[in-house]
């Protein structure tokens, strides 16, 4: 059967009583297209793309839909239009769903979901994770650019590429991902009543840039639903013979994201680098409870610039008041999480000491009682494979994680208890460091919460359990690999391996290389993405161009050279031994003093973001 001949026959388009095929088309054209996931699980398009030469139209499969979403490809006008006013001559596709649109140099693209897979069931809505992406021209040709534009338009591209294949997408069309449990049991009847879009919270929601066109109309807002970037995972487990849902999101701020050394702190209104927001979920007989933590870069204003040093010094600017966003970051937070315990696990010696200090005196300075400093030198307590030693910091905050407590509902659907603070905990990058911890912290939390269920006998731990023990620690090591955490082996086994410490080396490897050589190309991406930079068409030369001085290119060159003469003097000797030592001296000494000059000016080799300007990245 062809697809087209069978299009025709859906109701709306030729005018029939044909209702009852509709469902039947969306299956068999699915399943024709070949759209199963995969672990073989048979999932159903959410929309039909059908092309035009002038305008897009996005129809909704579901049972009784008649508005269709047109997009006009000439002026990207966006309207409704009913099913009938999709032409027949139009291309059609299966979608999964609206990205979104963004503006490049050759125009307007739409960004459509053309592939997902499923992550699992959260109270009966199902939770979908994006795995393709299609990112398509309104304009049906690119030939009206001249070949510097195409290039970077190519490269525009390609960025969004970048963000889209990163892993990490996920979203739910009839239940909102970006509030915590807690969140939006204290919401209002006017509050469930909004659309997605207009109820998310704007931290999270990574496509709000690319549907600000939909947002700003609400009669389109049934188009789109908020997308998500962080980790999921939704786990059935049991213990004791009762199965239980486990499920952890972790959602990854939008605002100031980026890589690692290029974004650090906070920015003027306080939202600190990298911020992420993890909920702990457990579902059983009805009954549910929730535990949050965040972690977040130091909020202040500091920077960590790559210069071809493995770990670059830190810098704390001298020249900004630190206060005013110090105090809106912590300000939000109490207001949105309530008391905060910051768990600062920096190293309290070296290059690190001053960052600590200055987190420190911040607090103090601020002099808010509904704010504790923690400070835990995570290297120097958990040293030489000592890592029950982190018990000692579980200890210290034990109980003022029994006084904030978490969020809970009975079985018959009634609130118990609410969590009352979070600890926010920070390393230097949130990663390694900090996910431990926050594994240990979510486990205690967990321990209680099964037990209050009838999960747990009294007495037994969870530590005990170990089938559900290893699951716990795969996922949270699963969290850190997401982020190319080198603490993995850890979590998972519970001690340092030999092989633990070659992947370890090696992930420190491939850091390197990222830190300074594509950490340009991956902020530019993200900061595209997220619109904190917008493509200007009238613009005569995109910041893309930017040229490096011909000495900084050509001294790579020469040291490549000398130390490749070093190396062939050394294989092939002289007549002499004092002619050969001559010459393996004097390229050793040229390599060496052009490996010292390229150090100096570290930062001129690296690839630096090129898209936001110089001062916005320190």
């Amino acid at each position: 059967m062809k697809l087209s001949s069978f299009n025709g026959s859906v109701c709306g388009r030729c005018q029939k009583s044909c209702c009852q095929y509709r469902a039947v088309y969306v299956v068999v054209e699915a399943a024709l297209l070949g759209l199963f996931v995969e672990n073989k699980t048979f999932f159903f398009a959410f929309f039909r793309r059908h092309a035009t030469p002038e305008k897009f139209y996005i129809e909704a499969c579901d049972d009784g839909a008649n508005d269709v979403l047109v997009i006009d490809r000439v002026s990207a006008e966006m309207t409704l239009a009913g099913i009938k006013d999709i032409p027949p001559s139009g291309v059609t596709r299966p979608i999964c769903g609206i990205m979104g649109t963004t503006r490049l140099v050759a125009g307007m693209y739409l960004i459509v979901i053309t592939r997902k897979r499923k992550v699992g069931d959260l109270f009966g809505h199902t939770v979908w994770k994006a795995v393709e992406f299609d990112v398509i021209s309104y304009k049906k040709t690119i030939l009206h650019l001249t070949d510097i534009q195409m290039q970077d338009n190519k490269t525009f591209l390609s960025m969004l590429s970048n963000v889209l294949n990163t892993d990490g997408f996920y979203f739910c069309t009839d239940y909102d991902l970006t509030h915590t449990q807690q969140r939006l049991s204290n919401t209002s009847p006017d509050f469930q009543e909004m659309s997605l879009l207009e109820r998310a919270d704007q931290r999270f929601m990574w496509n709000g840039n690319l549907l600000r066109e939909i947002t700003a109309q609400p009669e389109l807002h049934k188009f789109a639903f908020p997308v998500i970037h962080g980790f999921i995972v939704m786990k059935p487990c049991c213990i004791n013979g009762k199965v239980f849902e486990w499920i952890l999101i972790s959602r990854r701020s939008c605002f100031r994201a980026g890589v690692r050394y290029y974004v650090r702190g906070i920015d003027s209104e306080g939202h600190a680098a990298n911020f992420v927001e993890t909920e702990q979920i457990v579902q059983y007989s009805n009954a549910q409870a929730s535990f949050v933590q965040t972690r977040g870069s130091m909020p202040f204003f500091w920077s960590q610039r790559p210069n071809l040093k493995y770990k670059p010094k830190p810098q704390i600017s001298t020249d900004t008041n630190h206060m005013d966003g110090f105090r809106r970051h912590f300000e939000s937070q109490v207001l949105i999480y309530g008391k905060q315990v910051i768990l600062n696990l920096v190293n309290q010696k070296g290059s690190e000491l001053p960052l600590e200090q200055a987190f420190a005196k911040m607090v103090n300075g601020m002099e808010n009682g509904l704010i504790k400093y923690i400070a835990f030198d995570f290297h120097k307590e958990c040293s030489k494979m000592r890592w029950h030693r982190l018990q000692i910091l579980v200890d210290a905050v034990s109980d003022m994680q029994d006084e904030f407590g978490y969020f809970m509902v009975s079985s018959d659907w009634k609130v118990t208890s609410e969590q009352s603070g979070t600890f926010r905990s920070n390393c230097m990058d949130c990663l390694d460091r900090t996910n431990v911890i926050q594994s240990l912290l979510a486990r205690r939390s967990l321990q209680s919460q099964l037990q209050r269920m009838g999960v747990l006998h009294v007495g037994q731990k969870i530590e005990e359990q170990a089938d559900f023990e290893k699951i716990y620690k795969n996922e949270y090591a699963q969290l850190c690999a997401s982020t190319a955490v080198t603490f993995t082996f850890d979590l998972r086994t519970g001690n340092r391996t030999h092989w633990g410490l070659v992947m370890d080396g090696w992930n420190s490897m491939i850091r390197y290389y990222k830190n300074n050589f594509s950490d340009g190309f991956r902020q530019d991406s993200i900061d595209l993405f997220l619109g904190n930079y917008t493509v200007d068409e009238t613009d005569g030369l995109m910041p893309l161009h930017v040229q490096k001085d011909w000495k900084f290119l050509l001294l790579p060159v020469i040291m490549v050279v000398a130390f490749s003469m070093c190396i062939i003097c050394l294989l092939m000797a002289g007549d002499t031994w004092t002619e050969t030592l001559a010459y393996v001296l004097f390229w050793g000494i040229a390599s060496a003093l052009t490996a010292a000059v390229i150090l100096v000016n570290g930062r001129e080799f690296v690839d630096a973001p090129k898209l936001v300007q110089k001062e916005k990245m320190d």
